[in-house]
């Protein structure tokens, strides 16, 4: 079945923030999607149940890669999650379309674009939902944005800090005040395994603890359960980690990472977590592992992170 680009749209009586959750952006990442179609079927229902109710602003529920989440996979020709580059965009604005990801690109813009034209908000705020092909913990990806970092708190999961380092052209880079016009902050969600149930559990908890902590409900109107169910499952995990190294992948048939790796998981220097063209590849520094790459699409092969307890650290990445 494939879905609609926009999954749904919820304006409340109130001004607010434009609060746009996006899903999808690589198509075998489903979780996000249902938990989207949830939230807009609670928010309906909300005034009705609960006469208090106020939503201040407008929510923007978007499909990210809808052929690929037709297809199943992460992409078609390209990553739309690593290709958001001002300047590519820009072309792409001109007619210079050169793979299917890019009409989904333009035509994401023009979602959010045609919304900002309305003149009634001052603010966007992105949360960018996401799944993961290793088992483990749930995490938050900030820029090093005051206000991304704050959102990423809000979501009640380990923070990583430095990870865009790594991976250019993310939605993240792209979604910031200097190119979409208006004051402009964003925060992804990585909610667990593609094929865990929960995962949709997870990511309606983080859009609705992303509503209560930008202001566009009040924090009586979150019930408790949707903090504890991310507090749970975050439980003896990190604060907050930093990137400290990453591995690339360049020809996905010739990876093949050692079964057993999941999110947060302690590693040494020396030991052996994957082979790559048939070399053995061993981790350079001893820390906990993060995103070791289990599916056959993807050029991230893993991450290496340490704990980070100061916010105002600097954050590199070797790679």
């Amino acid at each position: 079945m494939t879905p609609d680009r926009i999954i749904g749209k919820y304006t409340g009586e109130s001004p607010g923030p434009l609060f746009v959750v996006t899903a999808a952006m690589h198509g075998n990442e489903h979780a996000g999607v249902r938990a989207l179609e949830l939230v807009f079927k609670m928010l309906e229902v909300e005034p009705v149940t609960n006469p208090d109710f106020v939503y201040h602003g407008t929510m923007l529920g978007l499909t990210g890669n809808v052929k690929a989440y037709t297809e199943k996979k992460r992409y078609i020709h390209k990553d739309i999650n690593r290709s958001w580059f001002p300047e590519y965009i820009t072309n792409l604005k001109k007619g210079h379309i050169l793979y299917p990801e890019d009409e989904e690109k333009l035509q994401l813009l023009e979602c959010i674009e045609s919304e900002i034209h309305t003149g009634r908000y001052d603010k966007l705020i992105l949360l960018d939902l996401h799944t993961t092909s290793s088992e483990g913990g749930i995490f938050s990806i900030c820029t090093e944005d005051p206000v991304s970092i704050h959102l990423a708190k809000g979501l009640h999961a380990p923070v990583v800090r430095g990870l865009l380092n790594g991976i250019p052209g993310t939605t993240l880079h792209y979604f910031i005040t200097e190119n979409m016009g208006i004051d402009t902050h964003g925060v992804a969600f990585e909610a667990g395994h593609h094929d865990d149930p929960k995962s949709i559990n997870r990511s309606i908890a983080a859009i609705i603890n992303c509503m209560r902590t930008i202001g566009a409900v009040d924090s009586r109107h979150v019930e408790n359960i949707h903090d504890q169910l991310l507090l749970d499952y975050s439980k003896n995990l990190p604060a907050m980690v930093n990137v400290i190294y990453k591995y690339t992948v360049t020809d996905n048939a010739k990876w093949r990472m050692l079964p057993g790796y999941q999110h947060f998981m302690k590693i040494e220097a020396g030991e052996i977590l994957a082979y790559d063209h048939d070399k053995a590849v061993k981790a350079p520094f001893a820390g906990m592992i993060l995103m070791p790459l289990y599916q056959s699409q993807g050029s991230d092969g893993f991450f290496i992170v340490e704990e980070c307890e100061d916010l105002n650290q600097e954050s590199g990445i070797v790679n």
